[in-house]
């Protein structure tokens, strides 16, 4: 099961893989995200280490029930070879209606058919008032026309 683009990447293509994660994640749907990902990919996200596809699925679907209103934006930092670094912010809500923006750092190893076999994910959740939000789009992916990161000023 290829998953282009396939390393080595460039700037295009880093970017492109960047943007395709990006997009899967706003779906919030476990089954198409799991995929992306080898068999036996390793991650480390905050202090949880997982380890293949069941375990990366269940992890998925937890936070998505967590996370309500989800919306996910990624930023290409660096890249070289089979390695690419994101840079993302998020803003979700809990179930007592708090807002939060997620703000982390992500580095990525991909095996040659263009699936993530390592993920290792750094983040810090800083409350905010709804008034502060900055990510307005429904549901889903992000509009090609909605400001990035950069653009935000984040």
């Amino acid at each position: 099961m290829s998953r282009p683009p396939l390393p080595p990447f460039t700037l295009e293509t880093a970017a492109q893989k960047v943007r395709a994660a990006e997009d899967a994640w706003n779906s919030r749907d476990p089954d198409r995200v799991t995929p992306a990902y080898t068999d036996d990919s390793q991650w480390r996200n905050r202090a949880e280490f997982l380890s293949g596809h069941a375990d990366i699925h269940a992890f998925l679907t937890r936070k998505w029930r967590k996370e309500l209103d989800y919306r996910l934006i990624k930023e290409l930092w660096a890249f070289a070879g089979n390695r690419i670094a994101v840079r993302y912010a998020y803003e979700w809500r809990d179930d007592s209606g708090q807002w939060f923006r997620s703000y982390g750092n992500e580095n990525w190893e991909f095996a040659d058919d263009g699936r993530m076999s390592h993920r290792h994910a750094s983040l810090n959740d800083l409350p905010i008032a709804e008034d502060d939000r900055l990510f307005h789009w429904p549901l889903g992916e992000r509009p090609h026309d909605h400001p990035g990161l950069s653009e935000l000023g984040l």
